[in-house]
């Protein structure tokens, strides 16, 4: 590792990171790919959706209109929280492989987030959700342990300055 002057002090060189945040980054954006393709299927079933709603009315509680809106709401919903959490795969992608220690922490909230999330859903007596969410929650597992490997943690510590 060479050193190269900043400013008066001397800081060392990040080396490259290791195959563990290598592969950790990859599952990341492999997160990402998968959440935007859950969204594009999920606007091709829109209509099962709405339909899904109006058979659960079953006691005529709510209007047709009133039970459209909650749909369309449900559906926006759920394609902006998608995007959002696309935003939030990549965002961390980047700042891990960038060796960002923060990140590594922010990802393991989030995946503890996600984990809580459907473990609600459990609880709540619904199914784990579709077979994207499933695989999207095994994606994040494998991120975070690649990420807590003894192998990655040199990588994430602070730059020693001499």
């Amino acid at each position: 590792m060479q050193p190269y002057p900043t400013g008066g002090s001397v800081v060392q060189q990040r080396e490259g990171a290791p195959s563990s945040v290598l592969n950790a980054v990859k599952f990341m954006y492999a997160g990402a790919a998968l959440t935007a393709v859950a969204i594009i299927i999920n606007l091709f079933t829109i209509d099962s959706l709405r339909t899904a709603f109006r058979k659960a009315n079953t006691d005529k509680t709510l209007t047709a209109h009133q039970v459209t809106n909650l749909a369309n709401t449900f559906i926006v919903v759920g394609i902006v929280t998608s995007v959002i959490a696309i935003g939030l795969w990549l965002w961390m992608a980047w700042k891990t492989g960038d060796g960002r220690g923060w990140a590594r922490i922010v990802s393991t909230v989030l995946f503890g987030l996600c984990t809580l999330d459907q473990l609600s859903l459990v609880k709540e007596g619904f199914a784990v959700g579709t077979i994207f969410e499933v695989l999207t929650w095994l994606i994040g597992l494998g991120a975070i342990i690649l990420l807590w490997r003894s192998s990655s943690s040199s990588y994430f510590r602070p730059q020693q300055y001499r």
